[in-house]
């Protein structure tokens, strides 16, 4: 039941209660748009963006976007979430705080049980998972692979800061983050965030460098606060004309060295061989 992975650069964050921000959310140029339950919505106002959920998921996928409900973490709530969430036209749900494989288990039962429920197909609504504390991390591989519901794994930076007693740092946070990335890669999922933190608004140069750099460490999507931020995401993680047209010219004068016999090639400057060919032809999979 491995439900196929989505083309995700960004995903913008919206507080499923916020009419205004749910409103021009579909202009912002995100592959996806979380509507939140969790963090961004007061614990009073819980009921109220459950019960927005339904108007708001058409309003935010106009222009295409796929559509995700980030669930909040203690049980009696998660439930609640699942079952007001899991409806046509979502395309997973973020689950925060996940502690094991057995908590991810619970969850997709539930989730399972909610699509039965409207009658969709099962396997309809995939999952994101979060680990946001040290001992989540350290199960990070476990979780990664703890059901086919699952098609991405992220490190939450606020939260693990918080666990360990430092602070949201790049030093803080570059070996976990990096953990997260390692079981994704493994699990065939995809490695969502970066290395660092969530930059400061006034600092976008710094936040499309530290995304640059993520990229190339590996990391697949990432999410984001602001629209502000979504178009740097979409630059940074996404492909450029000239990165595919490189790519189209390096895979066809490998194509011809093979045929040669040879199994590299220099190409352009630089000697070319079959692991660096696959990186070409994943990119233009994408």
């Amino acid at each position: 039941m491995r439900t196929t992975l989505p083309h995700w650069r960004s995903l913008l964050y919206v507080p499923a209660a916020r009419e205004k921000f749910v409103a021009r959310a579909h202009e912002r140029g995100a592959d996806a748009i979380i509507l939140d339950l969790e963090d961004s919505i007061a614990p009073s106002e819980k009921p109220a963006a459950r019960a927005a959920l339904a108007a708001a998921i058409p309003a935010v996928a106009r222009n295409g976007a796929d559509v995700t409900v980030r669930i909040n973490r203690p049980m009696q709530m998660a439930v609640q979430d699942i079952a007001a969430a899991v409806q046509p036209g979502v395309r997973a749900l973020i689950c925060t705080k996940i502690i094991g494989p057995d908590h991810v288990q619970i969850l997709a039962e539930l989730i399972a049980e909610a699509e039965a429920a409207r009658g969709m197909a099962p396997g309809s609504t995939g999952m994101v998972v979060l680990v946001e504390d040290a001992a989540a991390v350290l199960r990070a591989e476990s979780i990664a692979r703890a059901h086919p519901r699952i098609i991405g794994l992220g490190v939450g930076g606020e939260d693990l800061a918080t666990d360990l007693g430092g602070e949201a740092t790049p030093d803080t946070l570059d070996l976990p983050k990096r953990m997260g990335l390692l079981a994704a890669r493994a699990a065939g999922i995809l490695p969502m965030g970066f290395i660092g933190t969530v930059a400061g608004l006034s600092d976008l140069e710094g936040y499309r460098l530290m995304l640059r750099r993520s990229r190339a460490l590996g990391f697949a999507c990432a999410s984001c606060v602001h629209p502000s931020q979504v178009a740097i995401i979409n630059e940074e993680y996404g492909a450029s004309a000239a990165d595919i047209a490189r790519a189209q010219r390096m895979v066809a004068a490998f194509d011809d060295a093979l045929a040669q016999g040879l199994g590299a090639v220099e190409f352009e400057g630089q000697m070319i061989d079959l692991p660096v060919v696959e990186r070409a032809r994943r990119l233009l999979r994408a």
